[in-house]
């Protein structure tokens, strides 16, 4: 175990399942529970009226189910950005804003917001207008031309960005997060293949850092090393001539030797034919970035790293921990599938964990900027959403017809409730298409 972190594991707190994913860590001073912390994923619940209940029933569940730290779905801090964000360029979004961190914060759960812009990235053809990047060439999947900022919007982004941490520092949320990867607007200006300006914030690696340094640089100086300050950076994005593992060393470097930083994170691929890197789905081996990311790890000894990428088990959790400098471990989909992971983890209840099986059902949702949804839980977002099914007054014996995953799914939910159950199907075995799709070369089996 990396001795940096070996200390935090009190006798008094030692879980005796998974002891390095429940021992406590402090993010600038900032104390977490245990190191699992819900990555960034877009919930597209609709944010033109304000807060959305959804929004907030969601991470109701997570933070209650037992997550240290969840980090928010990517936060407006301009008003370009459009108003399917959050807001958080403008002082009337306080309450929201308070609403929603009191929700997270009361469970001992960090809140996180994401600071992050789509730059020339777009999942729809045809020019948009607003689309902004370092230079101006095409986006790699949609085509959009983007216009390429000016040194006074570049400078106002900063600020607006740094305002926009200090809105939700005085709203109550312990951090923000800035997202330098998936192929948007920071990791255009990191990437020689995407930034060709010949200005001080392009040229070498220093001028195409200089963005994402003077970015961290201003939130450090209006929020204080009292605000846990997290970077997602690029590890691999699987493009020629762009950032692979050796130019990711370097520009972790770079930025932990200009600014503070309290965790760092690698994302890879690109918003280009390298998109299926982001969330590795059930054709990628169990952890398939872990090498990756423990090298990387190495370069910046003194920051803890999470560690992203189809991570589904806390077995796995527990065993990612033990190596090199990996202190977090960042869960998106399974936490998605099970919001009460991290309670059943605990308490040795891996077996009844409800499993993400990386179908990537969620993301083909959200791409499509409809609500989050999942194939394996059919409540994601819902209220109530922790709570056992409620008894039903009067009992009954109900048959199902089917036993696909919707008819499974049905029976648990009346047995649950009381009723006694029959579940009738065609096949000798349970599953429907399910368990053909099991049977497929890249399937994990039944």
């Amino acid at each position: 175990m990396n001795p940096k972190v070996s200390h935090l594991l009190q006798p008094d707190s030692v879980n005796e399942h998974y002891p390095r994913l429940f021992a406590p860590l402090e993010l600038a001073g900032r104390s977490l529970k245990n190191r699992i912390v819900h990555a960034s994923i877009s919930l597209h619940f609709d944010a033109a009226g304000g807060m959305p209940q959804g929004l907030l029933d969601y991470h109701t569940a997570r933070a209650a189910g037992g997550a240290a730290m969840i980090i928010t779905e990517p936060i407006g801090i301009a008003a370009h950005q459009g108003k399917q964000r959050i807001a958080a360029w403008h002082d009337e979004a306080h309450d929201d804003l308070s609403r929603w961190a009191h929700t997270v914060e009361s469970h001992d759960c960090r809140l996180i917001g994401q600071i992050q812009d789509s730059g020339r990235g777009r999942h729809v053809p045809g020019r948009v207008f607003s689309a902004m990047a370092p230079s101006a060439l095409p986006d790699d999947l949609s085509g959009s031309v983007p216009r390429a900022m000016s040194l006074a919007e570049i400078e106002g982004f900063i600020d607006d960005a740094a305002r926009a941490c200090e809105r939700l520092q005085r709203a109550g949320f312990s951090g923000a997060e800035v997202s330098a990867g998936h192929g948007h607007l920071f990791h255009q200006f990191l990437s020689p293949w995407s930034n060709r300006r010949e200005d001080r914030y392009g040229g070498d690696l220093a001028g195409r850092m200089h963005f994402l340094v003077e970015l961290c640089q201003a939130v450090r100086a209006l929020c204080g090393e009292g605000f846990i300050l997290g970077v997602k950076l690029p590890g691999d994005d699987g493009m020629a001539g762009s950032i692979g593992p050796a130019e990711a060393r370097a520009i972790a470097i770079h930025l932990t030797g200009k600014v503070k930083v309290d965790y760092l994170a690698y994302a890879q691929g690109s918003h280009s034919h390298t998109l299926e890197m982001h969330l590795p789905d059930g054709a990628y081996p169990r952890m398939p970035y872990l090498p990756l990311v423990r090298e990387l790890s190495r370069a910046t000894p003194a920051v803890p790293v999470m560690a992203l990428g189809r991570i589904t088990d806390p077995a796995e959790a527990e065993g990612l921990l033990a190596h090199d400098n990996m202190a977090l471990v960042g869960l998106g989909r399974p936490l998605i599938t099970d919001p009460a992971w991290p309670r059943k983890a605990r308490s040795g209840r891996a077996r009844d964990i409800r499993y993400c099986v990386s179908c990537n059902t969620c993301w083909k949702v959200i791409v499509t900027h409809t609500p989050i949804a999942c194939d394996n839980n059919p409540r994601a977002g819902k209220p109530q959403e922790l709570e056992s099914p409620a008894p039903a007054a009067l009992k009954r014996h109900v048959v199902v017809v089917g036993a696909g995953v919707a008819g499974l799914e049905a029976a648990m939910t009346a047995a649950q409730r009381g009723h006694r159950v029959t579940v009738l199907g065609a096949s000798d075995e349970v599953g429907g298409k399910t368990r053909l799709h099991a049977a497929m070369p890249i399937a994990e089996s039944l």
